[in-house]
């Protein structure tokens, strides 16, 4: 979103909101040594948050009921896909809808 000003004749435009604004900064020159820190630890450990957020979804499925039951196990089906796990795979579990399943995939894999 940029800001503009009239100032004798000339338009003038103030500097975007974002530093980030250009769409050929996808490089990793444009974030600070802690922000490439923080995106480098993101991708190395994003198995690992995948699998604790497996674990929380099925803390919840345990609970759920109904449309909500259906949308965590799409948020499952998802977390899954990034492990690795095969579609067929993923479908059987889904089919069986048993939260204690999908715990054990997930304590003996990880």
């Amino acid at each position: 979103m940029c800001y503009a000003t009239r100032e004798a004749d000339e338009l003038l435009v103030a500097a975007p909101l974002s530093p980030y604004w250009k769409e050929s900064s996808r490089s990793m020159d444009n974030y600070s040594p802690y922000q490439q820190k923080m995106i480098k630890n993101y991708y190395r450990n994003r198995d690992d948050i995948a699998v604790q957020r497996v674990q929380e979804l099925v803390t919840e499925l345990y609970l759920a009921e109904g449309k909500k039951r259906e949308k965590v196990w799409d948020s499952i089906s998802g977390h899954l896909e990034k492990l690795g796990l095969p579609a067929d795979r993923i479908a059987h579990l889904r089919k069986q809808n048993k939260p204690e399943l999908v715990a054990q995939f997930i304590q003996s894999k990880f």
